[in-house]
């Protein structure tokens, strides 16, 4: 009796193929947007002081409805430690944990634990098909990402190094140091170009010359790596539910 209350309560949580799935994941999603409506409008500079008590009860509903729902996803997990370590389980947490950090302390003084409030709009990728592809390609693309971060932290060290060289002795104050000079090789490469340092110098100019060829590059494997790994995630969505496990699941040679 109890599993099968479980089973009902998991189908409706987990699920969306039901009229009370369907309404959970709903009023879930509406707690989100009110929570969210409510953080942003404490940051008004001249709130009516009325307000505020009302801002502090939507505070206290929202988080005792969004600490309900993470007690209840825990408790119909299967794997409740895979669930606690999971993206959305640290996710919820963060969603709630704020607020209990902060009881009996002044939040003017704890602005990092009310920034961490800003996490619940990460709940709301659970409930979108798009955002869970993304996720999925994502981690198709794990690896190449990784190595692109890894090459382009090399490529800004050696810009930043080749530039402090260049304009160090015409803009010692702008260029005073290869840290320094991360600035500018952030911006050039990533083709914002602020305008706040330039070089002057004509090596620096070439230096920069070369730079911006490199740095359209820099912006388009990224984009190009997401975009295959969107195509492939749309793939194994769209294959047959055995298939794709047959797919992903590795095969036992026998010994």
């Amino acid at each position: 009796m109890v599993q099968s209350g479980l089973e009902k309560l998991r189908r409706i949580i987990e699920e969306n193929d039901t009229i009370a799935g369907r309404a959970f994941d709903l009023g879930i999603q509406a707690l989100i947007f009110v929570s969210l409506l409510a953080f942003s409008i404490e940051t008004l500079p001249e709130l009516p002081a009325g307000l505020r008590p009302w801002l502090r009860r939507t505070e206290v509903v929202t988080v005792t409805l969004f600490t309900a729902e993470y007690v209840t996803r825990l408790i119909v997990a299967r794997n409740k430690f895979g669930f606690m370590f999971s993206f959305f389980g640290v996710v919820d947490l963060l969603a709630i944990l704020p607020f209990y950090l902060a009881l009996g302390f002044d939040l003017r003084s704890m602005r990092a634990l009310r920034l961490l409030r800003v996490f619940r709009v990460l709940k709301l990728v659970r409930y979108s098909q798009a955002m869970q592809r993304i996720h999925h390609a994502l981690l198709i693309a794990w690896e190449e990402l990784v190595l692109y971060m890894f090459m382009t932290f090399i490529l800004l060290y050696l810009a930043a190094v080749g530039i402090y060289y260049c304009e160090r002795d015409a803009q010692p104050e702008a260029f005073a140091s290869v840290f320094h000079s991360l600035w500018w090789a952030v911006v050039t490469l990533t083709t914002v170009g602020y305008g706040d340092v330039y070089p002057v110098t004509v090596g620096g100019r070439m230096f920069t010359f070369a730079l911006l060829l490199i740095g359209l590059g820099v912006v388009a494997v990224p984009a190009g790596l997401v975009a295959s790994a969107l195509s492939k995630a749309r793939e194994l969505e769209s294959e047959p539910q055995p298939e794709r496990q047959t797919q992903t699941e590795p095969t036992n040679s026998d010994h």
